[in-house]
This record gives C-alpha cells, structure tokens and sequence, in this order.
C-alpha cells in the first residue's frame, strides 16, 4: 500500500512546524504505513519552489485544486495569530478573514476533486465557548458570544463545502500550547526565566493548556480514527488555573513569580485582547479520551518540562 499524501497550511506556524516534523521524522500515519513516510504536500502563498509546495490565496480565496489531487488528508492550520497584534478593528477583521476565506477556499477546492480527501482537519480553537468560568466544559456546549467565539463559529462554519461533499471533516479546538517557540507561552518562557512572571489578573481564571507534544499527536489521531469528526477538544485533561500555571512555571524553572499583572494594567497594555488574557475557560478533552487517546503530559508541570526539552 502507497503511503499517505498529506497537504498542510500554516507548516510554517508553531504547530504546523511540529506537524511537518512529526510526519517527516517520526512514526508512520497509520498503522497500515509501518515503514512508509507520508507524502507532503505544503499550501503556500507565494509561486512554489519546491515540488513538495501548492499555491494558494486564501485572502483571494483562490486554490491550486490540482496540487491537492491524491490526497488522502488535508490538514488547515493557517490564521493570523489571536495575540501577535492589538486587537484594532482592521487587526480583528484579519483575524477572521484569515480563518474564515481561506476555510471556504480550501474546503471548496477538495469538494471539487474527483476523489477529495478521506479527512479533512481544519483548525480552531476552544475560544468557541466563550467564558466558562469554572464550568467543565465539553464539546456538546453552545458557543459563547464574545469576538473570538464568533469567529470560531464562522471558522467552522466556512467549512461546510466539505462537510456536504461527504468528507469526514473535524474541528480540533485548540487550547493553550505549551512551547517555547510561539504562541501564549512561547512569550511566558522569557518573563519566567528572568524572574519576571507572576499570575494574570486574579489568577483565577482557568487556563485550557495542551504540550505541543501532545497536540501534534491528537492531530494525528484525528487523522487515523475514523469515527471522529465535528469538534474535538484539544487540551489537557485536567485545565490548571493561571495562579497554578505561574507556580508551576517557577517550580519547572526555578524562578521566584513575584510580579502579578492586574487586570486594569493588562487592559492598558493590551486593549480589548486583554479581556481574553483573563477570561477562564475550563475545557476537557473528552472526545479525545472516549477513542483512548493517551496523553504524555497529563498535567501542567510535565508540559512544561516537555517545552523546555523539545
């Protein structure tokens, strides 16, 4: 049997990075592939100069279909990053188009293969639920009302192409990734190692965490298993509160955390992203658990550990 033929966008990002890798160097897909690397195919945005790379525009909501011809996966990773700007109008309209055209485009494009994909995993984000205080949550809870619930709403949404052309399609809604290179903690790490950190606001809000480790491997499970689609959580079993994650933090690195950042001062610093920074969201994983995912880092000291060493 032919190994896998896997297309990712955002292979440049945290997580698609780690993907790439996991898929290049690591195990094989499925269980079938023992011995056999997957394929890759890489969606880019300018000309290709690689016979691995497909173009596509998701702004222009245009797609080289016919570079996705054979695939047996497509992986949609790519979005302008929540926290890599303040949240002006124009920043929060790049947000969403980010996720919501290239969504549409993309699932369009492997509607119209003649033989589209046996799985489509398109990315979002446990954002979908809003504030949910100190409530567990799963995946059969409605959405929540702020910008970024909104989003993920129409994110998913966007999706709907694929869905109705009968292609197992699921949302993986990510929580907070533990890694030093990107992402919420990829800006903690600094802070803490320089005696800096200290807990958010009242530090009780929950925080959904998920090692990179680890989420790279649900990715893959999404892929393998077939009876999974719709929304998956993609986060830790058991979510930490901030003041747990900042004494965590010090512990791992052996830092004092005596520098608390109160909620008016992150409103300042951050506008209207800050109201995010505090809000809490107790998120269980438990579509992931119910198809007997393992986890290798269960708890928040372990993922840390994981980062740090990765």
């Amino acid at each position: 049997m032919a190994a896998m033929r896997i297309a990712i966008t955002g292979s440049t990002g945290l997580i698609g990075t780690a993907l790439l890798h996991s898929l290049r160097e690591g195990s094989a897909a499925r269980p079938s592939d023992t011995g056999k690397r997957p394929d890759i195919v890489r969606l880019v945005r300018r000309a290709p100069r690689a016979a691995d790379e497909v173009r596509w525009d998701p702004a222009r909501q245009t797609v080289d279909a016919a570079g996705l011809a054979g695939c047996d996966a497509v992986v949609h990773l790519a979005g302008a990053g929540v926290g890599d700007h303040r949240w002006t109008d124009a920043y929060k309209r790049e947000i969403r188009d980010s996720r919501v055209l290239g969504t549409a485009a993309l699932a369009e494009a492997v509607a119209s293969l003649d033989t589209p994909p046996r799985v489509f995993v398109c990315g979002s984000a446990i954002g979908f639920y809003g504030d949910t205080g100190d409530r567990r949550t799963d995946e059969s809870a409605p959405p929540g009302d702020d910008f970024l619930a909104r989003v993920c709403v129409d994110w998913e949404e966007a999706a709907a192409p694929a869905v109705e052309a009968g292609i197992r399609t699921v949302f993986p809604r990510t929580g907070l990734v533990v890694g030093r290179q990107g992402g919420a903690w990829g800006r903690l790490f600094p802070l803490f190692k320089l005696g800096l950190g200290g807990r958010l606001g009242s530090g009780r809000q929950y925080w959904s965490f998920i090692s990179l480790h680890d989420h790279i491997a649900a990715l893959r499970h999404l892929i393998d298993t077939e009876e999974l689609s719709g929304p998956v959580n993609l986060t830790a079993p058991e979510p930490v509160t901030n003041r747990e994650v900042t004494a965590a933090m010090g512990r791992v690195l052996h830092r004092p955390t005596p520098f608390p950042a109160p909620a008016p001062a992150l409103r300042l610093a951050l506008g209207e992203f800050a109201d995010n920074v505090l809000s809490s969201q107790r998120v269980i994983p438990q579509r992931l658990l119910n198809t007997g995912f393992t986890f290798t880092h269960p708890t928040v000291d372990t993922a840390i550990q994981s980062a740090l060493t990765s």
